[in-house]
């Protein structure tokens, strides 16, 4: 038996709870009765109240929301516990508003700032990762770390043996171009054999290493930072931390040391394959004896290029780890996160590859090198 028995007096408007009161969806009346009065006080008494539903509990919302909108006094007597505090949840999460917050524009001077705030905390959080890696790199090379000797091979075997066949395509491509060039303008003097020297040069200095660089970049630091960013998706990396394995000595140790160590011999790859390149064009299309060709390489080729060429495969080895790796760790956990990842670490790689190409010239210059 359920009752809702309601009635006014005095600008009160009571309403007995007694019995099971379920399913409940006839009551037009109570608040046909509160809109044709002009009503003070709603009293709701409970104290008879046996079973309920969610019914009640949307006849009382209503009823709060109808005081609410005509300042009316709402009171409650006896209420279940139940009852009491599912009410009180209902109403206390407001109504969403469409209606977006009007944002403070800000001045061109408080952009500058922010965005200066925003490049130091990106530069701080990049040294710190490159301090990391070189202290888990000098730890994997005294054998200190925590990294296994066969993701080192792994890696090594995907930095090098699996990229000989692309670096030496390439490289002839541009040792190949680079005497085209050269003889364009060497022709109109007769001395086309001197793109023999031309091709040399550029190619052992350090043609073949932004070559490699470059190839690297695309190839290696992408599968660095797709491989650690899916590690991160599936949370491999924070079972490391669990387990208290340092993530820069598992995962990054052994890949920087292996393309870093990789990079001077394929440097050295490149070198050879864009000289093969040069010659090709030479005796086939300037009509260069081999013999020729041949003696006027040898004697453009010096040790300081072919040494500052190693050494910008070194410097282009570690920038290019640290940058498919840092993309990787700090990669969202999500696949469009790995995707995003991958991108900026090949962006970042040819950028870095070309500032450090600048910077280090200058310097050489400087010291005559």
């Amino acid at each position: 038996m359920a009752d809702l028995n309601f009635n006014i007096e005095n600008e009160n408007f009571y309403l007995n709870l007694s019995g099971n009161i379920l399913r409940q969806d006839n009551i037009s009346d109570l608040y046909q009765a509160l809109n044709n009065h002009n009503i003070k006080n709603i009293v709701i008494d409970a104290t008879n109240l046996k079973e309920w539903d969610s019914s009640l509990l949307l006849i009382l919302f209503k009823l709060k929301q109808i005081s609410s909108l005509k300042n009316i006094k709402f009171k409650t007597k006896n209420l279940p516990v139940g009852l009491d505090k599912m009410l009180e949840l209902a109403l206390a999460v407001p109504e969403h508003k469409d209606i977006e917050p009007k944002q403070k524009k800000e001045s061109a001077l408080e952009n500058l700032g922010s965005w200066g705030l925003s490049i130091y905390k990106i530069f701080n959080k990049g040294l710190d990762f490159t301090l990391e890696c070189f202290g888990a790199f000098f730890k994997f090379i005294r054998g200190k770390s925590s990294a296994r000797k066969i993701d080192f091979i792994f890696a090594f075997e995907e930095c090098a043996p699996n990229a000989i066949g692309i670096v030496a395509l390439i490289s002839f491509m541009v040792g190949l171009i680079l005497a085209f060039v050269g003889a364009i303008q060497l022709k109109t003097f007769g001395a086309q054999v001197y793109v023999a020297s031309l091709v040399t040069i550029g190619m052992i200095r350090i043609m073949g290493a932004i070559m490699v660089g470059i190839i690297m970049s695309g190839r290696t630091g992408a599968s660095f930072a797709a491989t650690i960013g899916t590690m991160q998706v599936n949370e491999e990396i924070d079972a490391l931390k669990t387990m208290g394995i340092e993530w820069s000595e598992f995962l990054v140790a052994p890949r920087m040391t292996a393309l870093i160590i990789a990079m001077p011999f394929l440097t050295m790859w490149a070198d050879f394959f864009g000289m093969l390149g040069g010659a090709f064009v030479g005796i086939t299309a300037l009509d260069i004896p081999a013999g020729e060709y041949w003696k006027y390489a040898w004697s453009a080729w010096s040790m300081k290029n072919f040494w500052v060429g190693i050494f910008y495969g070194f410097i282009f080895g570690f920038i290019i780890a640290v940058c498919g790796c840092y993309y990787g760790i700090n990669a969202s956990k999500n696949a469009d996160g790995v995707g995003v990842a991958t991108t900026k670490a090949v962006v970042s790689s040819i950028v870095w590859l070309i500032v450090a190409t600048g910077i280090i010239t200058l310097i050489f210059e400087r010291l005559g090198i």
